[in-house]
C-alpha cells in the first residue's frame, strides 16, 4: 500500500513539534515518523520514541545500504534521516505518516512522493520571536543558538516551495489550521 505523508518543516524553535503533537491527538489516522539521528540524546528524550539515536558509523553504514528515504548532515557531525522501514511500518497499519524534518529533508520528501505528500512550512512570526523561543527553551548554548538563527534565516527563503506556509503567531489558530488542512488532504 502506498499511503500519504504529511511533512512539517520549520526553523528550529518555530513551534512545529508542538503543532505536530496536537495534530497527532486530533483523532486523524496519523502516526509520527521517528527520525534517526547522530546527535546526543537530550534530557527527557527516549530512543525509538523521539529519535532513533545511532552512531555516525552506523548512520553512514545505513546510507551505504540505501536504508534512508532522505538524510542530511544538518549540522557538522549531526546527521538526521528517515528510514524506509519507518514509512513502511506506518503504512502497514493504514495510517498516514507525519514528519518533523528540516527544510531540505522536507523538500526532498515532497519531491519523491509528489501528490501523496502535503508539505507544511511552519513560519515563526519574526526572527526576534524565534530567537526568544530558542533562548526560553534553554536547551542550547549561545553558539548553538547563533548557528540555529543563521540557519533559520536561510531556511525562511524556502517557505515558498512548500504547499502551505503556516504562520505560528497564535498557537491555537495554527493548530486549528493544521488540523483542517491535513483533514482535507487525507480526504482527497
Amino acid at each position: 500500500m502506498e499511503g500519504k505523508l504529511i511533512i512539517f518543516s520549520a526553523p528550529s524553535g518555530a513551534g512545529k513539534t508542538t503543532i505536530i503533537h496536537r495534530l497527532l491527538k486530533s483523532g486523524l489516522p496519523l502516526e509520527f515518523s521517528v527520525s534517526a539521528c547522530t546527535r546526543e540524546r537530550r534530557e527527557g528524550e527516549t530512543d525509538g520514541l523521539d529519535y532513533y539515536f545511532i552512531s555516525i558509523k552506523n548512520f553512514k553504514k545505513k546510507i551505504r545500504n540505501n536504508e534512508f528515504v532522505e538524510w542530511e548532515e544538518v549540522y557538522t557531525g549531526h546527521f538526521y534521516g528517515t528510514l524506509k522501514s519507518e514509512i513502511r511500518r506506518i503504512w502497514d497499519v493504514n495510517k498516514s505518516v507525519v514528519f518533523d524534518v528540516d527544510v531540505k529533508g522536507g523538500l526532498n520528501l515532497k519531491k519523491q512522493f509528489g501528490n501523496n505528500a502535503l508539505a507544511i512550512f511552519v513560519m515563526p512570526p519574526s526572527i526576534e520571536a524565534l530567537e526568544q523561543r530558542l533562548r526560553n527553551r534553554g536547551a542550547d548554548s549561545e553558539s548553538e543558538i547563533r548557528n540555529r538563527l543563521k540557519k533559520a534565516k536561510k531556511e525562511l527563503g524556502f517557505a515558498k516551495d512548500f504547499d502551505l506556509v503556516l504562520i505560528n503567531d497564535d498557537l491555537e489558530k495554527a493548530v486549528k489550521e493544521a488540523i483542517e488542512t491535513v483533514s482535507g488532504f487525507l480526504e482527497t
